[in-house]
């Protein structure tokens, strides 16, 4: 088997999005004065993510649209039933501290100069082309992929065969000349096996180490083993930490 191309994650599989929530949204409590509204900074975040999460699976079912979910997100943290104009411009307000924290993971930029000779390289996320596109520019990777796909475009998500199929599909090569690398072990990881490409799973805090991961995909803690498990002709791959 022979991979060709690469297609991506983006949230925190090549952008550091949990790093930029939190910094964000810390940021964004306290120009909005709510930080008293919490028992704690933490736990004002914390709650942030467990709203986005939710109204996220909802988006991912077909529940709502990609917009919705942003305005859904702002009243049920807030508890207020704000109509669109008002969800819409907290959202705005937030997305301003978040943005001024974005970065990419440190082992990124390296692992993408290790594989440009060797491999094709296209995006899937479980987004909308408005905002990755947009991210990819801003941190200065935008030009490394061939495609970008997005769910909220494309009409399904991840962790449906159908996405993944549609990358292949954009970079007009099968499945099993694909490899797929995300963050989370089965929206991407499993969905990406199961579709028939080489899933790589991205680990970076060992959520599973010292127990069972799940079925399907490679696991690595570094994206610098990845030249090493594409069996790319590069001096860049490390061993797996994981064994």
């Amino acid at each position: 088997m022979v991979i060709r191309a690469v297609v991506w994650d983006v949230d925190d599989t090549l952008f550091d999005y949990t790093a930029a929530d939190r910094a964000g949204m810390r940021e964004h409590l306290a120009a909005e004065g709510l930080i008293d509204a919490y028992e704690s900074v933490e736990r004002a975040i914390a709650r942030w993510r467990e709203v986005t999460d939710a109204q996220w699976a909802r988006f991912s079912a077909g529940e709502v649209s990609f917009q919705g979910q942003r305005r859904d997100r702002v009243r049920v943290f807030l508890g207020e039933e704000l109509n669109d104009t008002e969800a819409d411009a907290w959202f705005e307000r937030y997305i301003g501290h978040y943005e001024r924290a974005w970065a990419l993971f440190p082992d990124v930029l390296p692992v993408l100069d290790a594989l440009a000779a060797s491999h094709r390289h296209a995006v899937l996320s479980n987004s909308s082309i408005h905002v990755q596109d947009r991210k990819l520019r801003v941190l200065g990777v935008h030009g490394r992929f061939e495609a970008i796909l997005c769910a909220a475009e494309l009409g399904v998500s991840k962790p449906e065969a159908r996405a993944f199929l549609a990358a292949c599909e954009a970079l007009e090569l099968d499945p099993h000349q694909v490899a797929y690398v995300g963050d989370h072990p089965e929206i991407d990881g499993r969905g990406a096996a199961d579709a028939g490409l080489l899933s790589v799973w991205i680990d970076r805090d060992g959520v599973y180490t010292g127990a069972a991961a799940p079925a399907g995909p490679h696991r690595i803690a570094s994206l610098a083993e990845l030249p090493a498990l594409l069996g790319a002709d590069t001096r860049f791959g490390a061993p797996s930490t994981f064994g």
